[in-house]
């Protein structure tokens, strides 16, 4: 084998991530060293992510564009895969909290679709005669959903004869992603302001480990033949693996039932790989439980320490990738309503979330809010990284509803995927699609805000 520089396929990766590597450090620099950086809450990642964004765009250094989507997408995975192996305690959240988080998130793409079809109903029949009415449903698909179904949405669009459909789909999730990113650490310094939230200075944070921290009672010792961290990492992949195999046999299901539904049920169930990453890891960790209970094995082999640190790894290179990434397509003659949306997708989801939040999540309503807002303009790693400067250890609740939230906003958004089918089909379906999102909207605000627990 060829080891020197002249085997790209060698080379090519660890040097991507050296430069990533590099980016995470100078950013963690310049947040410590530059007082009005520090004082604008912004997370070293997205700092990163914006500092290696600049450097692709100027073209000072090559950067790999495939290679940061797919950390992206393999990092949200990890991630939650790492948090959901933790062992129960205390604060985990009900099949109600996942229940009712699915129907708030699905909630915010219909308020999205509502916004989006209302502004451009409006334009197309006042100052943008050509404009495809249907438009302004790719505003959830963009913001809620991402660049995955952006692009995927915006592709049918065009072929239905949205000019420019794909790129003014994929734009919207660009600035989605900015959206959560700025309007999230501008409402964060609001909050500090007003004396809402207080972080402390880390130098005022001891740098010990305390052993009831780092250690949980019936954990393996640390005198075991095989390193701690290694078995957190290999219990990590091990669940990744199983779930890799979970959506291959459901996506081979799905083939069975015809090939135009193979497609699209594909699609869903490998964009959604972090939900069955999730599952898998609580399968292994209930399988783990019960083993201990039975006492066929002694011995507690996750390390919530450890794992809280792989998360926390990656999330942090996966928002650096995310934001890197980002691409904004030529928009033509789209500006005007691309920048309209824009702005109502960040500003009209921020002020339903501080509404509907306070009544889904009274016992920690910031962290829901954030969360959500982070997620419901950008992805699940926008919504982590908002999360991370209010609930750095991921105490609350509020990150475990994003996954289980994600998993009931399937069945929740089943009625939403069959409107955005209907809604390019001619003017009069638009606004008949229009008024069935304003339905399906009370419905679930309904379920919101009436739901609660049975007595026991």
């Amino acid at each position: 084998m060829d080891f020197s520089a002249a085997n790209t396929a060698l080379w090519d990766t660890m040097i991507q991530a050296g430069i990533i590597a590099g980016i995470l450090l100078g950013a963690n620099i310049l947040r410590r060293k530059a007082a009005f950086v520090r004082k604008t809450l912004m997370p070293t990642s997205v700092l990163g992510g914006f500092l290696l964004l600049f450097i692709r765009i100027s073209g000072l250094f090559w950067v790999n564009v495939e290679l940061l989507e797919m950390i992206t997408y393999h990092g949200i995975a990890i991630g939650f895969i790492a948090l959901s192996l933790r062992p129960l305690d205390k604060n985990g959240s009900g099949s109600l909290a996942g229940l009712k988080s699915g129907a708030l998130i699905v909630s915010c793409y219909v308020l999205q679709g509502i916004m989006g079809l209302a502004i451009t109903l409006a334009l197309s029949v006042t100052l943008a005669p050509d404009l495809f009415a249907a438009a302004g449903i790719l505003l959830p698909m963009g913001y809620g959903q991402g660049p995955g179904q952006a692009n995927n949405v915006g592709a049918s669009y065009e072929a239905l004869g949205f000019t420019g459909g794909h790129s003014f789909a994929l734009s919207l999730a660009a600035a989605g992603f900015l959206s959560a990113c700025i309007v999230g650490v501008i409402y964060l310094n609001i909050l500090r302001r007003r004396g809402r939230i207080a972080r402390q200075d880390p130098g005022d944070i001891s740098g010990s480990v305390m052993t009831d921290i780092f250690q949980d009672e019936k954990e393996m010792p640390l005198s075991e033949s095989v390193d701690r961290l290694s078995i957190q990492a290999a219990l990590v992949l091990l669940a990744y693996l199983l779930s890799y195999l979970l959506i291959r046999g459901l996506s081979g299901l799905a083939g069975l039932l015809g090939p135009g539904i193979e497609k699209t049920v594909s699609s869903l169930l490998w964009g959604f790989n972090f939900i069955f990453g999730s599952v898998t890891a609580m399968l292994i960790r209930l399988v783990m439980s019960h083993l201990r209970r039975f006492r066929i094995m002694t011995h507690q082999y996750q390390n919530n320490y450890l794992l809280s640190r792989i998360s926390g790894l990656a999330f942090d290179i996966m928002i650096i990738t995310g934001i890197a990434a980002i691409e904004i397509g030529d928009l033509r003659d789209l500006w005007v309503p691309f920048l309209i949306l824009a702005a109502a997708g960040a500003l009209g989801t921020l002020a339903y979330l501080r509404w509907i939040c306070k009544r889904v999540y009274p016992g920690y309503y910031l962290e829901g809010l954030l969360s959500m807002y982070g997620m419901m303009t950008g992805t699940i790693s926008s919504g982590i990284l908002l999360l991370r400067e209010l609930d750095p250890g991921y105490r609350s609740p509020a990150a475990n509803n994003l996954v289980s939230g994600s998993a009931f906003a399937v069945l929740f958004g089943f009625p939403l995927l069959a409107l955005i089918g209907l809604a390019p089909q001619g003017g009069l379906m638009t606004v008949t699609v229009l008024g069935l999102l304003v339905v399906y909207m009370a419905l679930l605000l309904l379920f919101l805000l009436k739901a609660r627990r049975p007595p026991r």
